[in-house]
């Protein structure tokens, strides 16, 4: 992995995509603080997330939007919700 400055990764800003385009990560720093990582594309890397893999193991109840409802207006006062 390389560290440039801001102001090398910009002079040099072709020469940074190759590294990174040959697998290479480039960390960019200010002040010597690293705030940005470049690293190459993977079109896959989105595709990893798999939704509902919990489909049919977590149970919501059926009282979910009021569930503790008594408890909090017991805590807060009676709670009003606007209408749109």
């Amino acid at each position: 992995m390389t560290a440039l400055n801001v102001h090398e990764a910009k002079t040099h800003f072709s020469r940074v995509l190759t590294r990174v385009e040959s697998g290479e990560e480039v960390v960019i720093a200010r002040g010597g603080k690293p705030i940005a990582r470049v690293v190459p594309y993977d079109p896959e890397a989105r595709s990893k997330r798999k939704l509902g893999f919990l489909r049919g193991q977590i149970d919501v109840p059926e009282d979910f939007d009021t569930m503790f409802q008594k408890e909090i207006e017991g805590m807060l006062g009676e709670l009003t919700i606007p209408q749109r």
